[in-house]
């Protein structure tokens, strides 16, 4: 029997890095970094501090980089001083650890302005009359970047750094949209019935991607569940690392 994955989360204290640490745990040997303070194998630090962080690295499969300042309504000097270090510390830390993948927390802000577009702008507010679901044009991940906020900049960043690292280097590198992944695991708004993350899907879909084969170089999913209004396309990643999502938005219509 070979030994468990050992996976490192980096900002695991916060919303998504605590569903995580819940649904990995049994499967995976968890260490942790944040600046706040865990229990078991976590070092406190933050991800501005390169040197100070790289021993949290050391040994690791696999990275599930979470650290970020995550409020879209984040001005753009926080996101300077923290987002765009740290996850260019991630990236850096991770190469010289010799770790094996990089699973970037990105954003659907990466994309955001789409949503001013019709039909995405009527979806998000609920005016469903005369749209078809299934006849919704889906966006992919290799469409063109359309942040809408100095958060969503940075995300496109760590994309960007993230395909660099992989084409210089060889660190396979796996960035997910993630969708809306709320406390409640259930809608709290018009605009989730279409964006929703249920617990499940995300625990699953940051599993596939540590499973996923070697030849997983680098690529860009959405994290979304299933929804029955979801605008953005997950063809890609049930054919590339088998997400197989079971959440739709609408059982709780």
């Amino acid at each position: 029997m070979t030994d468990r994955k050992r996976v490192l989360i980096t900002g695991a204290a916060g919303l998504v890095g605590s569903v995580l640490r819940a649904g990995l745990s049994g499967r995976y040997t968890l260490g942790t970094l944040d600046v706040r303070p865990l229990e078991g194998d976590h070092l406190q630090g933050s991800m501005t501090d390169t040197e100070a962080v790289r021993p949290a690295f050391e040994g690791k499969d696999v990275v599930i980089d979470l650290a970020a300042h995550a409020p879209t309504a984040t001005p753009w000097g926080r996101i300077y001083e923290n987002n765009l270090p740290s996850t260019f510390n991630a990236l850096e830390a991770a190469r010289r650890a010799g770790v094996r993948r990089l699973v970037y927390a990105s954003s659907n802000h990466v994309t955001g302005m789409y949503e001013r577009d019709r039909p995405y702008a009527d979806v998000v507010a609920g005016r469903y009359d005369g749209l078809d679901p299934s006849k919704i044009p889906l966006l992919t991940p290799d469409m063109p970047v359309r942040p809408d906020s100095p958060y969503g900049v940075a995300k496109a960043f760590g994309e960007a750094a993230g395909r660099y690292y992989h084409d210089r280097f060889g660190l396979s590198v796996i960035c997910l949209r993630i969708g809306t992944l709320n406390r409640s695991g259930r809608p709290e708004g018009q605009r989730n019935f279409a964006t929703l993350l249920t617990h499940r899907d995300a625990v699953h879909l940051f599993e596939r991607c540590v499973e996923a084969p070697n030849d997983v170089g680098f690529a860009v999913f959405y994290g979304v569940s299933d929804n029955t209004w979801r605008f953005w396309d997950i063809s890609d990643s049930r054919r590339s690392i088998g997400y197989q999502p079971r959440g739709d938005a609408e059982q709780w219509r």
